[in-house]
């Protein structure tokens, strides 16, 4: 992104206390193949040296910003991400996850190849069988492949809006978002190209969850 352009893309990082995850997050989204993005790292009230690690990138790069805020959780995390954003289209990524270089260049090109599509989501790999508890009975554990996994949503900015973000829930407002999206707009579950790396960290709210 150009000083003072709208990029195409926003790629939206929530992040707490994991300032030593960040610099493959961040370093992954430079890499990338298509390179009209700006990357919001949202700050949700980490005490650690979060700072320290994503202002060296700030310095060097005007599509790299910072926001910070007290600690609220993911889903207002990544709303907060919603409004500050330029880009057109609006995607996310986790801070213990990374994006291979083809990433976004893969989505935006399937968006606009498929123009009837507003919301898309998958297209992730994993090198372990995760399964987490099921956002409909916790008392279930379903593989992950089966969820709607959320920093994999990529879709205009105005559908979010649109949508209102996220609810504030401790578990699966990615799931809830989707359902709501459903019935206003055209959604696809994608399974290639498998782009996006996931990975778990140990404190993982798939790990943590408690309900």
């Amino acid at each position: 992104m150009h000083l003072g352009t709208i990029p195409a893309i926003s790629v939206i990082l929530p992040t707490f206390n994991r300032a030593g995850l960040l610099e493959k997050a961040i370093e992954s989204v430079l890499a990338q193949s298509f390179t009209d993005w700006e990357l919001l790292v949202v700050d949700d009230g980490s005490s650690d040296d979060t700072f320290t690690v994503v202002n060296r990138y700030v310095e060097a790069n005007p599509a790299v910003r910072y926001l910070k805020h007290s600690n609220r959780k993911l889903n207002t995390t990544r709303n907060i991400g919603i409004q500050a954003a330029f880009g057109t289209w609006l995607t996310f990524l986790d801070s213990d996850d990374s994006y291979a270089t083809n990433h976004l260049e893969s989505r935006i090109r399937f968006m606009r190849e498929n123009p009837e599509t507003d919301l898309i989501v998958g297209g992730f790999h994993t090198d372990e069988a995760i399964f987490v508890k099921d956002c409909y009975n916790p008392d279930w554990m379903i593989d992950i492949r089966e969820c709607i996994v959320g920093p994999t949503l990529f879709g205009r900015r105005e559908v979010f809006l649109a949508l209102g973000g996220f609810k504030p829930l401790a578990y699966a407002g990615e799931t809830e978002l989707w359902s709501r999206a459903e019935k206003h707009f055209r959604l696809q579950k994608i399974e290639d190209p498998k782009t996006y790396i996931y990975t778990r960290a140990d404190d993982s709210i798939t790990l943590t969850f408690n309900p």
